[in-house]
């Protein structure tokens, strides 16, 4: 087969986990990406940091650059035709690689370099001591030239006027959903994502660039204590994301004609042979069932099909993992199962969660287990928001035989049922509950339970409970599928 010379390969990966003693020898997330950027360079096997036709980085929430890229470039000494920033979400990074990608097979690009870091480890060890870090100042008029990929509105104001708008809220009401549905009870049910995360957790142990390297037992992780106290239940803080790091990867992509020009030997060249973006109903409140993703569904199974392969070929897989209920979601919506292999770093409660960028280590990971195993397929999935936003990537050493392929399959997830929201006085009276959860105070205790209900008219509602007895009910018993009443401000009543 003739090689194109518009294939678009990946032909450096890098990336760094940078454990500051202190202040003073911390670095700021520009130069985590300059550090990221040269290695990748190195992985490449190149001389030196080659001027991209564009650099684009993921946005980021540890320092407020505004135009990031721009930052990156100066540090490294090189002028981009295209300083680009991603919007927000930690579908991103693979969201960035099939624009990137798409733009290199028709033509419009030879040469880019993605990257991303966060350093909140340092950010908040600043603000904890109120120091001032030293860090790039800019100006409010600085812009990037260009601003990559989808910004969706991912909290529905009647969420946000119930205070529901953090993933250590909603994450849990998934899991408490699956559960559910799985017909499972809530000790057997824990024990199962606990041994699940003590297997992410090793493959952490071996992964270089991962944040907590010591394996954690199934015991470990599902017991709460004092190092490991209850947050949102059923999740225990190792059963959270770990955004308190300080971590950068980038990749190097390119056409398979620049590979060449470069001098980057062939066993170095990953080709990416497909994508897809789409994205849940955007507000939690209108998802039809809480148990179920069926974009996720839509999405893996449209990048697969672009590639020509199924699931079953697909021998290198990392699935988005910051909290249990996303891997179960991911798994059960791509045909995979919970005892296969879904991680490659190790998740974002290990490797570490740097926020939007996680899936830049993934990349980097999955690239670099593929050229080693060659006849094997790669496989990432990117999630944002709430289980929200997705995108897929689909990975391999020998070239796509009709060119890297995208697929955008949104008007088919639009089309499907959704629910609507009604107000807690609409929703004044009898409830069911669908998922729930309940969160804890810094102390362990249960403090407020959070339910998403279904009134009789089967439209969505929300319930808050701050009465101590009841939250510490709902965390040893069942509470899917419990009738329950609202009053008119949206409290939760039992029965």
């Amino acid at each position: 087969m003739t090689l194109d010379p518009h294939a678009p390969v990946i032909i450096g990966v890098g990336q760094i986990t940078h454990r500051a003693a202190g202040l003073d020898d911390a670095l700021e997330p520009s130069v985590l990406m300059a550090r990221a950027i040269e290695r990748a360079c190195a992985d490449a096997g190149l001389a030196g940091v080659p001027t991209p036709d564009a650099l684009r980085v993921v946005g980021l929430l540890s320092w407020r650059y505004r135009d990031p890229a721009r930052f990156v470039a100066t540090e490294l000494g090189i002028s981009p035709r295209e300083c680009g920033l991603s919007t927000m979400g930690g579908n991103s990074p693979q969201t960035l690689v099939n624009i990137t990608a798409g733009e290199i097979q028709r033509g419009e690009l030879d040469l880019a370099i993605l990257t991303g870091a966060e350093a909140w480890r340092t950010r908040m060890r600043a603000r904890k001591v109120g120091a001032e870090l030293p860090w790039t100042t800019v100006a409010e008029d600085v812009v990037p030239d260009r601003v990559l990929g989808e910004d969706l509105a991912m909290n529905h104001p009647g969420e946000q006027a119930r205070g529901l708008v953090a993933p250590v809220q909603i994450y849990p009401m998934f899991e408490t959903a699956i559960r559910a549905a799985a017909g499972e009870t809530v000790e057997d049910h824990h024990a199962k994502i606990s041994a699940l995360w003590a297997r992410f957790s090793a493959v952490a142990a071996d992964n270089e660039y991962a944040w907590i390297r010591e394996a954690k037992t199934a015991v470990d992780i599902g017991t709460a204590g004092p190092t490991n106290r209850m947050i949102g239940f059923p999740y225990p803080k190792l059963m959270n994301s770990n955004n308190d790091v300080d971590q950068g990867a980038a990749l190097i992509i390119c056409s398979a004609a620049k590979a060449e020009s470069l001098g980057v030997p062939r066993d170095q060249w990953v080709f990416v042979h497909a994508g897809s973006d789409c994205h849940e109903h955007a507000f939690v409140s209108e998802r039809w069932d809480f148990a179920d993703t069926p974009a996720i569904r839509t999405g893996g199974k449209a990048a697969l099909d672009l590639a020509g392969i199924g699931i079953d070929d697909v021998g290198i897989v990392d699935l988005y993992s910051c909290f249990p209920s996303a891997v179960q979601l991911g798994a059960a919506s791509l045909g995979l199962n919970l005892d296969d292999q879904l991680t490659r770093t190790g998740g974002l409660s290990f490797a570490g969660g740097p926020w939007n960028n996680y899936v830049m280590h993934a990349i980097a990971t999955v690239v670099t287990d593929v050229r080693k195993s060659a006849e094997s397929w790669g496989f990432t999935w990117a999630n944002g928001g709430y289980a929200t936003k997705h995108a897929f990537g689909i990975y391999a050493t020998h070239p796509p035989i009709n060119g890297f392929r995208h697929a955008y399959p949104q008007a088919e997830i639009d089309a499907l049922p959704r629910r609507t929201l009604a107000t807690p006085v609409e929703a004044c009276g009898p409830s069911v509950i669908d998922a729930y959860s309940v969160m804890h105070d810094r102390d362990g205790r249960p403090e407020t339970a959070l339910a998403a209900c279904r009134t009789t008219e089967g439209r969505r509602a929300w319930g808050i409970s701050t009465d101590g007895d009841l939250a510490l009910a709902m965390c040893s018993d069942e509470w899917v599928g419990r009738a329950v009443t609202l009053t008119d401000d949206g409290t939760l009543h039992a029965g």
